[in-house]
């Protein structure tokens, strides 16, 4: 992509101010943030862009919408420190993610535990740290009843749903289609039935229907059936619903074509049913819980061109990073055709001279790609290539111990 980020049809990445050529990271031009590192490739998160997206929030959103941060997105303890400081509550998905959570002070009642396949000593600790666990199956429900029974410590819980219907034009379905996650919304009402028997301490609902979504419209839409299937599983409760995570699913633009999502529609929609709903469930605190939305367009992945190569006439960036590092820049974590994030060439903005190029890591394999084609100030080595985008799944999605070159570091400035 050129140094103009929306030449080739990426939204402007404008929350990152350009000055004497530079990208600057958190006030700081990248060259400089590069030295202070101390090293290339690193993942650098901007806390001035986290914390202005949780303001935004909450301007669009009723007060009542309690904010969660999902810290699958992100677990760097910096950002999930920073972060905790600022929402209302953390959701994790593992013993790892826990802890976190718990070192940033954050009170265990504000901290949920989803996520398939929680091992028994996940669930001791949950159970022990006093946390939510969103219940994923009858099965886990069974073993968690068998470890309150043995502890003699009442777990607080939730079901979390897997609902009769998606969300539409979703990157990623977590409903209306058979899952791993959740329990399919018909027989949620047997299994709060039979939870009624086993003593454990019922505290609400969990109902997700998809991840990475530009459509107002669709979460709207989402959004609407969720809290109408959540006024009828309440009948079948062995307690009132006090807590309702209605999920999360708001996008970032990616790829060519991409737009920004404009909260607004949302929040006008959560704000016109919330009177409703509070009178069908007065206990309910409503949750919704955001990862990539809060963090993703924060942060920044660096990486120094290390030589330049014409093959066959085509010119190759060849870099210290690559698919390792940042798997989903590569288009190897999910992508069925393979699109550019938003690549610039962080400290020769507006330079006039152009080229088209190919971003390559030092892997020994073909799919060590991070942009395919693009226009772009011409680079020497030493020069500094940035993905934008990359405060999500990047570090903590990638596979760092393939081929055996040294992992990232990250930052947060």
């Amino acid at each position: 992509m050129a140094s103009s980020p929306d030449k080739a049809g990426h939204a402007a990445m404008g929350h990152f101010p350009v000055d004497h050529g530079e990208v600057l990271i958190g006030g700081i031009p990248v060259t400089r943030l590069a030295r202070r590192v101390g090293q290339t490739p690193f993942y650098a998160y901007d806390r001035r862009l986290m914390t202005a997206r949780v303001d935004q929030l909450r301007a669009r959103l009723p007060q009542a919408i309690h904010l969660h941060y999902a810290i699958k997105a992100n677990p760097m303890p910096a950002v999930v420190c920073h972060l905790a400081g600022m929402v209302d509550g953390l959701d994790v998905a593992s013993l790892g993610e826990l802890r976190v959570a718990l070192d940033t002070g954050m009170a265990p009642t504000r901290i949920s535990f989803a996520g398939p396949g929680k091992g028994d000593h996940e669930l001791m600790a949950a159970t022990a740290a006093g946390v939510m666990v969103s219940l994923e199956s009858e099965g886990e429900m069974e073993r968690l009843a068998r470890i309150a029974d043995e502890t003699g410590i009442r777990p607080r819980v939730a079901v979390r749903v897997n609902p009769d219907f998606e969300l539409k034009r979703s990157g990623m379905k977590m409903g209306g289609v058979p899952s791993p996650f959740g329990v399919d919304a018909e027989r949620v009402p047997a299994m709060l039935r039979r939870m009624g028997e086993t003593g454990l301490d019922f505290q609400g609902l969990h109902i997700y229907a998809g991840s990475q979504n530009l459509r107002p419209d669709a979460i709207v839409e989402a959004h609407e059936l969720t809290l109408e299937l959540a006024c009828r599983l309440a009948a079948a409760a062995p307690a009132p619903v006090r807590w309702l995570n209605i999920g999360g699913g708001l996008g970032i633009p990616y790829f060519p074509g991409d737009a920004p999502l404009d909260p607004g529609p949302i929040g006008d929609h959560l704000a016109a049913r919330l009177p409703a709903v509070k009178k069908n469930l007065p206990h309910a605190e409503i949750i919704m819980e955001l990862g990539r939305y809060l963090v993703g367009e924060a942060g920044v992945y660096i990486c120094r061109v290390i030589d330049r190569k014409v093959s066959k006439g085509r010119t190759f960036l060849v870099t210290d990073g690559g698919m390792h590092h940042h798997l989903a820049a590569s288009g190897n974590l999910g992508q069925v055709v393979r699109r550019n994030y938003p690549v610039v060439i962080a400290n020769r903005m507006g330079d006039a001279v152009q080229e088209t190029v190919t971003v390559v890591g030092p892997l020994c394999t073909p799919l060590d790609r991070l942009a395919d084609t693009i226009d772009a100030p011409r680079a020497i080595p030493g020069d500094l290539v940035l993905i934008y985008q990359s405060g999500a799944y990047g570090f903590s999605a990638s596979p760092h111990g393939f081929l055996s070159h040294p992992a990232p570091v990250e930052v947060l400035v």
